[in-house]
């Protein structure tokens, strides 16, 4: 089915300011320490306590770098829904942190949270979804 009315146009945020950093291998908690308004950071640290079985704490630093996310997204344009592309490295830290939020949520058994965050990591970015999940 075709949206008769159309999409809007793909979301583009500027480049995070913690990119380096994190693809450098510093600590996450220094960057984000350093970045406080980074997606990428807070994902990523996210990320490495989900891995080391800290289940609540990756949960809440996922929950940050989403909202910091939706914070730029908004004053990017972005009007709630519409596309953001994975192929915009600067998309990419709402897109992680998005995913990370999903198994966060999972792993603390808010099924329904894992679920509408993978929803809408889908529909924000089906390349995303498919590299992400």
């Amino acid at each position: 089915m075709t949206n008769l009315l159309g999409e809007p146009p793909a979301t583009l945020l500027p480049e995070d300011p913690a990119t380096a950093a994190i693809e450098a291998g510093d600590d996450p908690r220094n960057v984000a320490a350093l970045h406080p308004e980074s997606p990428l950071a807070w994902a990523t640290l996210a990320g490495v306590a989900l891995e080391a079985g800290h289940d609540l704490e990756g949960y809440a630093f996922a929950r940050t770098g989403y909202h910091r996310a939706l914070d730029l997204l908004r004053r990017n344009g972005w009007k709630g829904f519409g596309p953001v592309p994975w192929d915009h490295v600067p998309n990419r830290g709402f897109l992680i942190a998005l995913a990370v939020l999903a198994t966060g949520s999972e792993r603390l058994d808010d099924l329904a949270e894992a679920h509408r965050c993978r929803e809408f990591l889908r529909e924000s970015s089906p390349e995303a979804y498919a590299e992400l999940v």
